[in-house]
């Protein structure tokens, strides 16, 4: 169990209601109490939904995958007195949202700003899937010049802080644990200053988010980047760089910032993936050789030493350690195994 300092992320879906009261259930919890709005599916029969959040200090994460579907904050629900902003990025289907007499169709990727103290809708004529991050009126509106004026207009999925704050804000929705209060306040101050920065933020507010949320994006994206490519042998920080619109210099600059370096990370990774799978009994009869090369080494006594020095044994020790009970067992990661069908 999730110790609760830790703001763990709360799954509730239909397939884990009754099905005789689940549109009930869902109007009831989902839609009274969590999203504070009426929920009317378009077909009950065949309605299917799926909502992950997580509630951190000054910053609501949420994401829905949901077939056919209105969602309406009425009049009723404003009695509350809450007045967040909520940013709303489509990633699946399309959505349409109307508010101010207005209304916006998001495609895949678009976003919307809506303030949750004024009657909005949304609209999915299919099925589909939505991350929103909610952030109190008095912690957003500083940063962003001429916010309520943002309300309601679509941001395009080209751009390119909305398309860094996706990549940096979905995984938090993963992890199992926030419990450190600093990597709490690290990562709600880089969300928070990503969602300024696709809104517009002021000259202080963008210089700050520049300096703290760009910079963990981009070290965020390269790192998940080098740990499902890490078998290239190719793979180099220039490649790398290149595919984030940076040069190697600033991207280097980040990995030492943060203690390391790109060398030493993508290191690490083929390291880590060579010991999972000499511990995995599906690759016994792998050769020690072939496993240093499928993991992206291309030299067999630099594999060798390198492992020695990170693990304190040879991937010959490990293997046999490990067959006689003395070793885990992992199986390798998804992304990170290496494909032996090579050439």
């Amino acid at each position: 169990m999730s110790h609760p300092d830790s703001f763990p992320s709360v799954r509730f879906a239909t397939t884990d209601l009754p099905e005789r009261d689940r549109i009930a259930m869902w109007r009831e919890h989902y839609g009274h109490t969590i999203f504070r709005a009426e929920v009317e599916p378009v077909c009950d029969a065949s309605f299917r939904a799926v909502v992950i959040s997580r509630a951190l200090p000054d910053l609501h994460l949420r994401y829905g995958a949901l077939s056919a579907i209105r969602i309406t904050r009425t009049q009723q629900f404003l009695a509350d007195g809450n007045d967040d902003f909520a940013l709303v990025i489509n990633r699946a289907g399309r959505i349409a949202a109307a508010a101010r007499g207005r209304e916006v169709v998001l495609d895949r990727g678009d976003a919307v700003l809506v303030n949750s103290a004024e009657i909005t809708a949304f609209d999915r004529s299919t099925r589909g899937g939505s991350l929103s991050m909610r952030i109190p009126h008095s912690v957003l509106s500083p940063l962003v010049a001429g916010i309520d004026d943002i309300v309601m207009r679509r941001i395009p999925q080209t751009t390119d802080a909305l398309r860094l704050l996706t990549s940096y804000t979905a995984p938090l929705l993963d992890e199992e644990e926030l419990t450190a209060p600093e990597l709490r306040r690290l990562a709600v101050s880089h969300v928070q200053d990503l969602v300024a920065l696709t809104l517009g933020a002021t000259r202080e507010a963008a210089e700050g988010a520049r300096n703290r949320g760009v910079r963990a994006a981009h070290l965020n994206k390269a790192k998940a980047h080098i740990v499902e490519n890490s078998s290239d042998p190719t793979l180099a920080i220039g490649t790398v760089a290149g595919l984030l619109g940076v040069t190697p210099r600033y991207l280097q600059k980040l990995f030492e910032r943060d203690g390391g370096t790109f060398s030493a990370f993508l290191l690490g990774q083929r390291l880590a993936c060579a010991r999972r799978i000499l511990t995995s009994p599906q690759f016994d009869s792998h050769q020690i050789s072939a496993i240093a090369y499928d993991v992206g080494f291309g030299d067999l006594s630099y594999f060798n030493r390198c492992f020695r020095q990170r693990y304190g044994a040879t991937p010959r020790d490990i293997r046999e350690a490990n067959k006689t009970g003395q070793g885990s067992r992992p199986a390798p990661r998804r992304g990170t195994a290496p494909n032996f069908q090579k050439n």
